[in-house]
């Protein structure tokens, strides 16, 4: 069992977003009764939500499973203080590179510090909460826009860095044409204001299994 298995919340709007995106979109007209019941789900907690992307940074979601699974048992529990208890070795062992090491001992440093306005985060918008979240080394713009998504459920994320996204929406609405930044921002026009919701979708298109966060 994995130290890290959180209860797991869903938004309580998924069930409107989808009565509102099958009726202006029609592709997600098709695409949403596919998945029956299954939705986004958060895991309540933002030190791991954060942790778990940086481990996934630009490797395949089952290549950064592999890596999170053997990281997140170093520590008996997975909290910003145990990671800086770790050894640099042995988290490099777990699959880590140096680089992203790095990136894990910064955020907990920040989380272990707090530095971080994360009380404050449910009254934020989206732009000052990824502001905020930048700030910390090994966070980029598309890392801040997967955590409003997944950890704290913001219904109208798109995430326009995404390479899912844009490759789900070129096969799903461009018959496989490669898709610009605009008109992947056009065709998310009538997903709004549940853009999280269609992004999800989109996902589960190209990949059945949902992505955990």
């Amino acid at each position: 069992m994995s130290p890290t298995k959180l209860i797991s919340v869903t938004p309580d709007y998924w069930e409107e977003a989808c009565k509102h995106l099958v009726k202006k979109d029609r592709v997600m007209k098709r695409l949403i009764p596919q998945f029956g019941d299954a939705c986004l789900q958060s895991r309540g907690d933002p030190f791991i939500t954060l942790a778990r992307s940086i481990v996934g940074q630009q490797i395949s979601v089952k290549a950064a499973q592999s890596v999170w699974d053997k990281f997140a048992v170093l520590p008996r529990k997975l909290t910003p203080a145990n990671v800086l208890k770790l050894k640099f070795d042995d988290m490099r062992a777990a699959g880590l590179s140096a680089r992203k090491v790095e990136y894990l001992v910064d955020l907990s440093l920040n989380f272990d510090s707090g530095n971080l306005q994360i009380k404050k985060w449910s009254d934020m918008d989206d732009e000052a909460i990824i502001a905020e979240l930048v700030a910390i080394r090994g966070i980029g713009r598309w890392t801040a826009e997967m955590f409003l998504i997944f950890h704290l459920l913001r219904p109208n994320v798109l995430p326009l860095d995404d390479v899912g996204l844009i490759n789900g929406i070129s096969k799903n609405y461009f018959s496989g044409e490669s898709v610009s930044r605009s008109e992947a921002r056009e065709v998310s026009a009538a997903w709004a204001p549940y853009r999280s919701v269609a992004t999800w979708y989109i996902w589960r298109s190209l990949d059945p299994l949902p992505v955990d966060y």
